[in-house]
């Protein structure tokens, strides 16, 4: 009885090691993904709908801001444009338009064109 309960004791210690290894390799694997280097590409977007500074330039500019993969956001509300950089591992200008395009309830604001800037503005 003694020897018996001996084996499950050893055979539950090793499948439970098992799964703590297999456990650990999916972290590393997600952990290298995040590491990817970041290629940052910067756009200008012509925005259509803003009405005033603050109310409009500055929430789309916050909301912006606020995505992960963005690190500059910049609206001038005079020539009605956005500046964005962003990591392209990360989000695409098709998401950020959308972003813009759903801030205040989706019916507002929309980008009317959209071009690639050569400068990365960080």
């Amino acid at each position: 009885m003694k020897k018996l309960l001996f084996i499950l004791f050893i055979i539950t210690g090793l499948i439970s090691c098992s799964q703590k290894k297999k456990e650990t390799a999916g972290k590393n694997e997600n952990s290298t993904k995040d590491k990817v280097a970041a290629v940052y590409e910067t756009f200008e977007m012509e925005i259509e709908g803003m009405t005033c500074e603050i109310g409009c330039a500055r929430t789309i500019e916050s909301k912006l801001s606020k995505m992960k993969g963005v690190v500059y956001s910049k609206v001038d509300f005079e020539s009605k444009k956005g500046v964005f950089t962003f990591n392209k591992n990360a989000i695409n200008e098709k998401l950020i338009t959308e972003k813009i395009a759903g801030i205040a309830g989706g019916d507002l604001y929309s980008v009317v064109k959209s071009k690639k800037i050569d400068e990365i503005i960080k």
